[in-house]
């Protein structure tokens, strides 16, 4: 595991877009909640440190990671936000399910970043065990929230950046 000796999740401010003034949808799956969760409360520690307001802070909850593109989807049209963060987790089992659930989850976050030009975090931590996840959020390795609110974050400054040449 390339992440077994180091704490990810730290970062230097000095690098990230104040997000005074951007718009957060987060889409959070249910499934897994006691993970889930907690990737959702470092992200939104990362962005509203990062100076994004609490009320610009927009959090769906869907059933799983499956549903994640299409909560994704609807935040993109219905609340027009500036960046998208998405939430899961998927814990490998006995079948293929796992396979199916994390290529057309990722698949499906992709394409809404494609097709809605549209920065979109992928926070879909896919561990072979409940230990590798508890400890990508919040725990040895860090949160994996933190690191994707502030890919968001980076993301959405770079989109800004382009947009004035």
């Amino acid at each position: 595991m390339a992440t077994a000796l180091r704490n990810l999740s730290e970062y230097d401010k000095n690098f990230i877009p104040n997000g005074a003034d951007f718009k957060i949808g987060i889409v959070v799956s249910e499934w897994n909640d006691q993970i889930t969760f907690n990737l959702l409360k470092g992200a939104k520690e990362a962005l509203i440190e990062n100076g994004v307001k609490e009320e610009h802070i927009h959090v769906e909850f869907v059933p799983g990671a499956f549903e994640l593109p299409l909560g994704a989807q609807f935040l993109a049209e219905f609340v027009k936000p500036d960046g998208i963060i998405t939430i899961g987790c998927v814990i490998q089992g006995e079948t293929k399910h796992f396979d199916f659930v994390c290529d057309g989850a990722t698949q499906g976050i992709k394409e809404v970043a494609l097709n809605y030009n549209l920065p979109v975090s992928f926070c879909l931590l896919t561990d072979n065990t409940l230990q590798q996840s508890i400890d990508r959020s919040g725990g040895k390795h860090g949160n994996k929230g933190v690191e994707c609110a502030i890919a968001c974050l980076k993301m959405i400054g770079l989109k800004k950046k382009l947009q004035k040449k």
